[in-house]
């Protein structure tokens, strides 16, 4: 046995370099990359066996991953302990080593042994500093391998490498696709009370990450929302957050806040998670669905929009990321209504954010986005959005609109004195033609947003405000506003001053009899009356 310490160039070493570096080599898959390495082996070394074995670290064994001139001897997947046997020593010592005849050798593996073997050289594979497996030859007559025999071999090893690199870089692709696949359902289960959607996309040619999004029903009947992202890509990032996901889903069981929920997850990262860094959206709506309980962790804020298309980014407070200096203990939790019709829009930094562009752009143009429409089609034009151009960054996007009336379209929304009030009753009926009101039904309509408008002059101080709707359920709606002093709805209805021609009473009969619904809130402040159209 002879173990090489050192060896010389030569011209026969260049032209071996040539021939295994070749660029063509480059174009090759993984599996044909190592085949090829072995045939070109096979050329310039004149020998009768080659093997690769890869090293799997955790078992710290070598597993037999391709070979020649083995024929039936080789199965792949056998595996043998570093330090034991041939390969074994070669992996453990790290350097070269020769069998010069191989009788004198206990090693009787078959890897080593096969094809009639007598005479061995073997080399490791280093992949970035580190072991990543070994590369040996045999030849089945007696053979004294030279100096210039174990370079060649390394620079084959060498090039091998780059191929061990790629495996172990599709290994980590595959497994945590996998791992991403389980933990971001395509679908997301019916709850009760709202709708949802969710999209995620990856910013990375691994197509894998540590953004996530998750949805969850608790014992309560509270229903859970996270949105997070773990810094870095890749296999790392994915498992760091499917840790994350699965004790956050814990930590929700037991704590009925949210911020409470996040500081024993920042816990958990310091102490497990050591060099992480995550930031994450934890809320919590009721089983009533009307409020959002919500706690930020380093997190971008989500949009709400209301029934009226009305977009803000939601004003909660935002404390440290998980992960940042010393475990945080006052995270906060903010709570907002959540009005039927409303959509809640969570996302990560992906969506909004873009290389040499302020992150105030990427936000407009989510502000500009969004309605209170179905979620599923909010995140299809977001995402169009966003697919403009190759994402550099992970995006998960989660929205959540609450059950209840459709979106209202506001068509008009003025306000008004005695002199306006003609011209609005124009409006009014242009727009009930507009939208295809029957002709009796536009006129008994607009005859009844009329008659309330003069009223709220005459007992609601002079002036007042309307605002027109559309709902996709009620067709047009009136909303009447004016700041008298307040009437329960039984005296409105006696109040509304023309009468109609069979009756000494007010209007506010007839127009209860003419539209579809009469809806009257009166207060100290002044009083609201809603008209729905009749179908």
């Amino acid at each position: 046995m002879r173990v090489i310490e050192g060896a010389t160039d030569s011209d026969e070493r260049l032209r071996g370099l040539e021939a295994v570096t070749d660029a063509a080599l480059s174009h090759l898959g993984v599996d044909e990359l190592l085949s090829e390495l072995l045939d070109r082996v096979f050329e310039l070394l004149q020998v009768d066996t080659a093997v690769i074995l890869l090293l799997d670290p955790h078992a710290r064994q070598l597993v037999a991953t391709a070979a020649k001139g083995l024929d039936q001897e080789f199965r792949p997947g056998v595996r043998v302990p570093v330090g034991r046997g041939f390969v074994g020593r070669i992996a453990r010592d790290r350097r070269p080593l020769i069998i010069d005849d191989i009788a004198e050798e206990t090693d009787t593996s078959n890897l080593v042994r096969g094809g009639g073997v007598r005479s061995l050289l073997g080399v490791p594979i280093f992949g970035g500093g580190e072991l990543a497996g070994v590369l040996h030859v045999g030849s089945v007559r007696p053979r004294a391998f030279s100096v210039n025999d174990v370079r060649l071999l390394e620079m084959v090893a060498d090039r091998a490498s780059v191929a061990t690199h790629t495996r172990a870089g599709t290994v980590d692709r595959d497994t945590a696709l996998a791992l991403q696949r389980s933990l971001l359902p395509t679908a997301l289960a019916a709850v009760p009370g709202v709708e949802m959607a969710a999209r995620y996309l990856p910013g990375h040619d691994s197509g894998v990450g540590g953004d996530w999004y998750d949805v969850f029903s608790l014992p309560s009947g509270w229903l859970g929302v996270v949105v997070g992202d773990v810094s870095g890509h890749g296999l790392a990032a994915a498992v760091v957050m499917g840790r994350l996901r699965s004790a956050l889903r814990a930590y929700a069981l037991i704590c009925s806040d949210p911020a409470d929920a996040l500081t024993h997850l920042d816990a958990k990262v310091h102490h497990f998670e050591t060099g992480n860094l995550a930031t994450v959206l934890y809320a919590m709506i009721p089983p009533t669905r009307d409020s959002i309980h919500i706690s930020l962790a380093g997190h971008p804020p989500p949009v709400l929009v209301d029934a009226d298309d009305h977009v803000a980014f939601l004003e909660a407070h935002t404390d440290v990321p998980l992960g940042m200096g010393h475990p945080a203990t006052d995270r906060r939790t903010t709570v907002v209504d959540f009005p039927p019709g409303a959509l809640l829009v969570c996302y990560t930094d992906g969506l909004v954010e873009r290389r040499r562009e302020s992150i105030d752009v990427g936000l407009d143009r989510l502000r500009a986005t969004v309605w209170a429409g179905q979620p599923d089609e909010v995140c299809t034009a977001l995402m169009l959005v966003v697919g403009e151009e190759r994402p550099t960054d992970d995006t998960a996007l989660l929205a959540i609109r609450r059950s209840g009336p459709p979106p209202r379209r506001v068509l008009l929304d003025e306000a008004f004195d005695r002199a306006g009030v003609a011209s609005l009753r124009r409006r009014v009926a242009d727009e009930a033609a507009r939208h295809g009101m029957a002709d009796e039904a536009a006129d008994d309509f607009v005859a009844a947003v009329n008659e309330v408008m003069t009223n709220a002059i005459r007992h609601g101080g002079g002036a007042g405000t309307l605002r027109l709707l559309l709902a996709d359920d009620a067709g047009l709606v009136s909303e009447v506003r004016d700041r008298g002093a307040g009437f329960p709805a039984a005296a409105f209805l006696a109040r509304v001053e023309r009468p109609v021609p069979s009756s000494t009473g007010g209007m506010g009969l007839w127009i209860a009899q003419q539209t579809s619904r009469l809806h009257i809130e009166s207060g100290p402040t002044g009083t609201l009356v809603r008209i729905t159209a009749a179908g």
